[in-house]
């Protein structure tokens, strides 16, 4: 299931870089359209939004949360 939303998390990134290039060149997504409804300023956000949304999936995914806290704090 890790892998899961890590997968999860880098599409959303993905998706939204790409949107946001595709958008500055007059393209776009053909599923993402309906982003375009609200607005321009909230389409932004949104396309911001999920690329924060996929780091934040992948960090927290792909960070050790059962490591020692001795080997965290540098000690043997």
């Amino acid at each position: 299931m890790k892998s899961f939303y890590t997968v999860l998390g880098f599409l959303l990134f993905l998706f939204g870089i790409l949107s946001i290039i595709l958008n500055l060149v007059g393209l776009q997504f053909v599923f993402l359209t309906w982003i375009d409804s609200f607005g321009r300023l909230a389409a932004f956000i949104l396309r911001i939004v999920m690329m924060l949304t996929g780091i934040i999936l992948m960090y927290l995914n792909l960070v050790d949360w059962r490591q020692d806290d001795s080997t965290a704090l540098g000690g043997k």
